[in-house]
C-alpha cells in the first residue's frame, strides 16, 4: 500500500505515516503524531501533538484530534491521546489529549462512530464499538464503556460513567453513572428501562437478556419494593448470572462514589 500527501496538507517530519495512509487537501499533522496503517484524513482533518492512531481511522473535513485539554491547570505539558482501529470521526469532531493529573492520557478504543460536532474531553475513556451521535458532548475524565450508544445532544457530567451496551436518549443530561444495559432519557437523565435491542445484536441470549431486563425494572421500575431489596433478592435468585452481577456491582460502586459518581472517589 502506498501512502499519498495531497501538495497542500502539511506534514510533520516528527510524524509516523504507516503504510497505505491518505492525506488530503489542506489536512495537518503536527508533532510526533503515529497514523497507523490505511488510516485517512480527508481536507483540512487535523492530528496535533503525541497522538497515536491505530489502523484504518476515517478522519472527515475538519476533525481535530489531539488538541490540548481545555483543563485551566493544563501548562503545555506533555499528554497523549490512544485511539484504536476503525473508528470514523466526522466533520468537526474534538478529541483532546489528557491532562497531568488525569494521568495524561485520553484512550479511545475500536470500531467507534463519532458523529459530527461531538467532543471528547481530556482523560475520557472511550471504549469498543461505541456510538456517539451529533454534538454528544463528553466532559473531563468520562468513561463510556463497549457498546453504549448516546444519541444527539446527549452530555455528560465530568467523571460520570456510561455502561456496556447502555442506550442514552437525546438531549439528555447525564449527572450520575448510568448503568450497564439500561435505557436513560430526559432533563436529568432517569431510568427509562432495559436496553433489550443492543442486548439481542450484542448476541445475548434470549433467557439472560430476559432475566436482565426484569432485573432492571425490579430494581429502578417497581413500586413494590425498594431498590436495596430488589437488589439484595436478585443476588440470591440468581447468585451466578454474570450479567446481574454486572448490573449489581455497577451500581454499588456508583452509590459509593460521590453524587452517584464512582470514578468521583479518588479525586
Amino acid at each position: 500500500m502506498t501512502t499519498t500527501i495531497h501538495p497542500t496538507a502539511v506534514v510533520d517530519p516528527a510524524a509516523t505515516l504507516g503504510e497505505g495512509v491518505e492525506i488530503g487537501p489542506y489536512a495537518v499533522v503536527q508533532g510526533p503524531a503515529v497514523l497507523g496503517d490505511g488510516t485517512q484524513l480527508m481536507a483540512h482533518a487535523t492530528v496535533l501533538g503525541h497522538t497515536r492512531l491505530g489502523r484504518e481511522n476515517v478522519l472527515y473535513p475538519g476533525c481535530v484530534l489531539g488538541a490540548d485539554p481545555q483543563d485551566l491547570k493544563h501548562r503545555g505539558e506533555v499528554t497523549h491521546l490512544e485511539v484504536g482501529d476503525r473508528n470514523r470521526f466526522r466533520e468537526h469532531v474534538t478529541v483532546h489529549a489528557g491532562t497531568v493529573k488525569g494521568g495524561g492520557l485520553t484512550r479511545v478504543g475500536s470500531d467507534g462512530l463519532f458523529m459530527a460536532g461531538c467532543h471528547v474531553a481530556h482523560d475520557a475513556e472511550v471504549g469498543d464499538r461505541v456510538i456517539l451521535a451529533n454534538h454528544v458532548l463528553l466532559a473531563g475524565h468520562v468513561r463510556v464503556e463497549d457498546g453504549a450508544i448516546l444519541n444527539g445532544a446527549a452530555a455528560c457530567h465530568h467523571f460520570t460513567t456510561v455502561g456496556r451496551l447502555a442506550y442514552v436518549g437525546g438531549l439528555s443530561r447525564i449527572t450520575q453513572d448510568v448503568p450497564p444495559f439500561s435505557i436513560v432519557e430526559g432533563h436529568p437523565a432517569r431510568i427509562r428501562g432495559c436496553n433489550v435491542v443492543g442486548l439481542r445484536r450484542a448476541g445475548v441470549a434470549e433467557d439472560a437478556v430476559l432475566r436482565v431486563r426484569d432485573a432492571i425494572r425490579s430494581i429502578f421500575l417497581s413500586r413494590s419494593t425498594t431498590a436495596a431489596a430488589a437488589m439484595r433478592a436478585l443476588e440470591a435468585e440468581h447468585p451466578e448470572d454474570p450479567l446481574i452481577a454486572e448490573v449489581l456491582g455497577f451500581i454499588r460502586a456508583a452509590g459509593a462514589g460521590r453524587q452517584g459518581r464512582a470514578r468521583e472517589v479518588p479525586r
